[in-house]
């Protein structure tokens, strides 16, 4: 365990403030159908720069969704075209088994929250 100068740890992982799921090509449908509230939904890739800061930083930021839904691009193409991902990190709102499309923000909490709010603004679909 690490220190830092006031003699506290440092190394401790802080827990993430909503729950987080990891989905597939063969779960995600189902999981996002069957789940109520607000779900962001991301694709990553492991060698993406971006997709490691917005792995770390999202479950620690205050965000008005009730889960974070991860997709490993790079393992679940089946997804990735039905999404129409063209850039990594690639985020879509789903609330209540319906789709609300691509959410465009910096990743900070205020940027998402509000372009949350906004992609709830639109007429829901059904998921791709």
């Amino acid at each position: 365990m690490s220190t830092d100068s006031m003699c506290r740890p440092s190394d401790i992982v802080h827990p993430s403030i909503v729950v987080e799921w990891d989905l597939t090509d063969f779960d995600a449908d189902q999981r996002l159908l069957a789940s109520s509230g607000v779900s962001l939904v991301i694709f990553t890739s492991v060698g993406c720069a971006s997709c490691r800061f917005a792995r770390e930083q999202l479950p620690r930021l205050d965000l008005a969704i009730d889960r974070l839904c991860w997709i490993d691009a790079g393992d679940n193409g089946g997804l990735v075209e039905r999404y129409q991902v063209f850039h990594l990190p690639a985020l879509f709102v789903v609330r209540d088994g319906e789709f609300f499309g691509p959410v465009q923000s910096r990743l900070t909490g205020i940027g998402l929250n509000e372009a949350v709010g906004q992609a709830l603004n639109r007429i829901a679909e059904e998921l791709p």
